[in-house]
């Protein structure tokens, strides 16, 4: 099945990199998976809220230069948070990236903090702005 960005997670992409956008175009076309874009850029005043709330262990967020999303996956109407349902989706961004030559990097992978929605383009490859 065929997906696609509706007009609200095209919208939270307003501000983001355009290799992220691009490969989350990619992606959606070619995932096992429905998904949202549940966040992309992203002021210091929303990041240090979700710090204080223990969401992010960061204040150096690649979402504060638009170099990073993350994405829900879209279940019968909602975002859901279930961990095999973003594999499937890392599957679909981290083909979509190879197939585009960008480098990105998912939360999912990281050995502490584990962030399963989170995707965000490599630091070596694409230094802070």
């Amino acid at each position: 099945m065929a997906y696609s960005l509706s007009g609200k997670s095209l919208a939270r992409l307003s501000g983001v990199h355009d290799d992220v956008v691009l490969v989350v175009e990619r992606a959606i076309q070619i995932t096992d998976v429905d998904f949202a874009v549940t966040e992309g850029l992203r002021t210091r005043s929303r990041q240090k809220e979700l710090f204080d709330a223990g969401a992010t262990t960061t204040m150096n967020s690649r979402h504060l230069t638009g170099h990073a999303v993350d994405l829900g996956a879209w279940v019968t109407g909602g975002i859901r948070w279930d961990w095999p349902l973003y594999h499937k989706i890392a599957a679909a961004m981290k083909q979509a990236a190879d197939d585009l030559g960008v480098a990105i990097e998912w939360g999912g992978d990281w050995e502490s903090f584990k962030d399963g929605p989170h995707f965000q383009l490599s630091w070596q490859a694409y230094p802070a702005a």
